[in-house]
């Protein structure tokens, strides 16, 4: 058996018994970070043991996973935060595991996309998730997103953050609303809206841009 396990994406209270109670039982967790990890881990005394799992070393260490779960072992698959395999590490071993016939099942927990979509005011009633923008052809797929009818959720690093938001004034134009939520659920947390001059304004004076991003864009009208 493998278990896909959300953990919190910012406050460590965020997480559920099932999911403390599942890393406490299996025989392996396999985690993305153990630097990152190991402050969740500590804050729930769980033991287990650990192996690291990322998507540089995937590829090779797959195979022996599967090995290791066809024995009877059971394993558990974090990421540094929110759900594996949603802009983190975990679908290749997720398709490799279901190709072998081994039963997976993904808890429900935290992401930080849903938060930041109902706390932004914009409409939820459909949406499209991109992720991060892909590094080749970014201004192509922003060229296509424009057309879209939804909801837009995307996720940008602090040292892009002001080169997608000039890219979405570009693309989008001015008229659309956009909603910039920071560390969710995080110590620094905090919510920015407005139209897009007005967000680039503020990160323009802001100083130094830290943290994690979630941006929605306004569906056209």
């Amino acid at each position: 058996m493998l278990y896909i396990v959300p953990t919190p994406i910012g406050n460590l209270e965020d997480f559920t018994f099932r999911g403390l109670r599942i890393l406490k039982e299996v025989d392996v967790i396999l985690v993305e970070s153990y630097k990152i990890s190991k402050k969740l881990l500590n804050f729930y005394n769980i033991e287990t043991q650990v192996n690291i799992y990322h998507i540089h070393n995937e590829h090779k260490i797959i195979p022996y996973f599967i090995k290791e779960i066809k024995k009877g072992k059971k394993l558990a698959l974090i990421s540094n935060a929110g759900t594996p395999s949603i802009s983190d590490p975990g679908f290749l071993l997720i398709k490799s595991c279901i190709k072998a016939s081994i039963s997976v099942e993904c808890l429900p927990g935290p992401t930080a996309l849903i938060p930041a979509l109902v706390n932004s005011g914009i409409s939820t009633n459909e949406f499209t998730f991109i992720g991060f923008l892909p590094k080749k052809k970014r201004k192509i797929r922003l060229e296509h997103l424009s057309k879209e009818n939804r909801t837009i959720v995307l996720y940008e690093s602090p040292h892009r953050l002001l080169r997608t938001l000039n890219d979405i004034k570009y693309f989008f134009g001015l008229k659309r609303n956009v909603v910039i939520c920071k560390e969710i659920s995080k110590l620094f947390q905090d919510t920015l809206r407005g139209d897009i001059e007005k967000i680039i304004s503020y990160y323009e004076n802001v100083g130094k841009i830290l943290g994690e991003y979630t941006i929605i864009i306004e569906k056209s009208y």
